[in-house]
This record gives C-alpha cells, sequence and structure tokens, in this order.
C-alpha cells in the first residue's frame, strides 16, 4: 500500500485564524471540486442538502425537522431543542419504534447530499464545533448510494457519544457482514478525556476534521492527528463488492440520545456548528 501519510507530509499547509492545519491543493494533483462555505444566511440551500424528517435510527431521542438547521454569521448551526412534538404515525400496536412512540420529547436536524452530490476518492475537509453534553451525538459521515445498509458502506469521519459511559470521539468505517443487516467495523475509540488534557477549552473551540480517501485506504485525521486508517483490501461485502469503491454523499447530523447518553439532565438548548464541507479531488 502507497502510505499517502508520507505523502500528504509533503503538501503545502494553510494555516487558518486557529492555526489548524487545512488542505492546500497548491503543487499538487488535488483541486477544490465542491464546497459548501455556508456563506448565505437563512434556510439551507436546498439545492445542495436534503432533510431527514421524524424518527430515523438507533433508538433515538430526536425528532428530525427543517427549522432545527439555520445558516447564520456563516456558519451552519443545528440545534437540539428539548420540545414535544406529536408522531403523525403513532400506532400503539406497532412494534416498530419509530411508529409506536406517540410523541418525540427532543427535536434537531439531519442534513445530507444524496441525489445532490456524491464523490468517490478524494479529501473531504470539515470544520466544526462539537457540543460534548451528555445525551450529545453529534456526526459528519458518508453512506454508499448502490445498496441498503451495511452493503452501501458507512464512513464516520467524526462521531462523539458514551462507549460504556465514556465520552468517546470515534472515527470508524463500515460494511457487509453475513446476515442481514449485520456489519463489520474498523473503529477507532479515542477517550475524550485525552483531548480535555490536551486543552481543557476543546470543546469550546472549532476543530478540524479530514478524510483522505483513495483506493488504497481511508485516513480520518482530526486537528491534523491520524485517528484510524482503513486498509480497503479488507472491507469487502459477502458478494465481492466494495462499497468503499463507489461513489458516497455525506451527512451531517446531530442525534440525542441513545449512544449518547441520557440527555434528562442536560439543559438545552445545544448547537452543533458547522464552518464549512470541502472536497478536493484529483
Amino acid at each position: 500500500m502507497i502510505k499517502y501519510g508520507i505523502f500528504f507530509l509533503a503538501f503545502a499547509l494553510g494555516i487558518s485564524s486557529n492555526s489548524q492545519a487545512q488542505f492546500n491543493p497548491t503543487g499538487t494533483e488535488y483541486a477544490l471540486v465542491w464546497q459548501e462555505e455556508f456563506d448565505q444566511a437563512g434556510q439551507v440551500n436546498s439545492s445542495l442538502w436534503s432533510f431527514e424528517k421524524g424518527f430515523k435510527r438507533n433508538n433515538e431521542l430526536q425528532w428530525y425537522q427543517e427549522p432545527n438547521a439555520l445558516v447564520k454569521d456563516g456558519k451552519l448551526i443545528i440545534t437540539g431543542k428539548r420540545e414535544k412534538v406529536e408522531n403523525p404515525k403513532f400506532d400503539a400496536e406497532s412494534k416498530d419504534w419509530r411508529i409506536n412512540r406517540e410523541f418525540a420529547e427532543y427535536t434537531s436536524s439531519s442534513i445530507n447530499t444524496r441525489g445532490k452530490y456524491e464523490f468517490q476518492y478524494g479529501i473531504m475537509e470539515v470544520r466544526a464545533k462539537i457540543d460534548t453534553a451528555l445525551g450529545m451525538w453529534p456526526a459528519i459521515w458518508t453512506l454508499g448510494i448502490s445498496k441498503p445498509w451495511p452493503s452501501n458502506g458507512e464512513i464516520d469521519v467524526m462521531e462523539y457519544y458514551r462507549v460504556k459511559g465514556e465520552a468517546t470521539i470515534l472515527a470508524n468505517a463500515a460494511w457487509a457482514d453475513e446476515g442481514q443487516y449485520n456489519a463489520k467495523w474498523d473503529e477507532a475509540k479515542i477517550p475524550f478525556s485525552k483531548f480535555l488534557e490536551q486543552d481543557p477549552d476543546w470543546p469550546s473551540k472549532f476543530h478540524l476534521w479530514r478524510m483522505e480517501w483513495t483506493k488504497e485506504s481511508i485516513k480520518i485525521f482530526l486537528d491534523d492527528e491520524l485517528l484510524n486508517e482503513v486498509d480497503l483490501a479488507r472491507t469487502v461485502n459477502p458478494d465481492g463488492t466494495n462499497p468503499f469503491h463507489e461513489p458516497h454523499y455525506i451527512l451531517l447530523n446531530l442525534a440525542i440520545g441513545g449512544n449518547g447518553g441520557d440527555p434528562r439532565s442536560t439543559s438545552f438548548p445545544k448547537e452543533y456548528v458547522v464552518d464549512y464541507v470541502r472536497v478536493y479531488q484529483k
């Protein structure tokens, strides 16, 4: 496998106002091919993003809805709120948790580029500030477009939630195992305490997540620190396909509850703030 980490050390790096390393394609084979700078205040740009709505996955507590995502001061702000929303699909007899809950007690937003922008290989950067309170589960991730999960492949560029009760930063990839809805995972789980030891003010600052995706590997960085490297020679589905050799789309969301923990003692509202999303390709 080509050691792209060494290759990228040779790249020129631009420095942002808070001294985070940014990818600078000058002098490389890469060019900026897609970007969302969130520089148009108001509603999220519907030509770039679609919304998930209602209850979606993982027995999470939030009801996804459009009003919880707005663009202000050059940034996307996804707001988690404690508020009661009636479930229009409610059926007490249903065995589906999305239907047998009469109300949601929390709301948030989840946006994605499915059908509007997909990419295969390249470098994706997202500068964001996450809320690390109990109950929060923010994420930056991608999904393949061609098959149902997990055969389509999932790349978790950033997840923050509780692992055995401990606050954790995760960088993962998932693909299909034998049996419907069974996944194989390549996971990196870094205790959040490590980041707090380095900087007690970490939660109040923006940070830079970067994914370097080639045919051979996926590398996930946080503030230029390598968190996980996934060898794509291993990520083959039982049917012989490799979901990381196919196009993916981008998702940004703030979940509440589930792996995030019990939010009942947490004060609301909470904000997940994204400064930009950029994709570079050869």
